[in-house]
């Protein structure tokens, strides 16, 4: 797996944690607002790093004239 999709993983795994942590309600004000905080940020970083799968796919998906070429995909792999 590559550090971009581990970052990706590990950053889902903690807002996952962060979401649970503030349904439970538990959280003081202070808390929530630094989970909140780190929640925002992590979701920026998820969001860049989905545009920049999506700028390689769409790379990759260009034929040699540079206009798209529709591509099936079986399994997630090529065909």
């Amino acid at each position: 797996m590559s550090n971009q999709a581990q970052d990706f993983e590990c950053s889902i795994q903690r807002l996952e944690e962060i979401v649970k942590q503030m349904e439970q309600g538990n959280v003081s004000l202070e808390d929530a607002l630094k989970l909140f905080e780190e929640g925002t940020g992590l979701v920026g970083k998820c969001g860049k790093l989905l545009d920049e799968a999506e700028l390689k796919i769409v790379r990759l998906m260009k034929g040699a004239d540079g206009n798209p070429v529709e591509m099936e995909f079986e399994n997630g792999n090529h065909v």
